[in-house]
């Protein structure tokens, strides 16, 4: 369910708004239990991604750090590696 979760800082071309309102609206299905919101509960349900979506995108405007941005083809390609260990099967 938070597969679109992920580190958005210190990249190089920085996280778009539409990556950081993908991760806050799976934020906000993990904290609801839910993916989709009944009528009654759509408004709020909306709003708190909204609410999130800002504060995601000051804390990552805020942020500091003196370390290079990472490239995201480079990670992209380091999380393959990754994926490929862990659900390579056995022989």
């Amino acid at each position: 369910m938070c597969r679109n979760i992920r580190n958005l800082y210190n990249f190089k071309p920085p996280a778009t708004d539409e990556e950081i309102r993908a991760s806050s609206l799976q934020f906000v299905r993990k904290l609801s239990g839910s993916n989709r919101p009944s009528k009654a509960n759509e408004e709020v349900f909306n709003r708190a991604v909204q609410t999130v979506t800002q504060a995601a995108r000051e804390l990552i405007d805020s942020l500091v750090t003196t370390a290079p941005p990472r490239d995201r083809e480079i990670e992209a390609e380091k999380a393959r590696a990754r994926s490929a260990i862990r659900f390579a099967r056995p022989a």
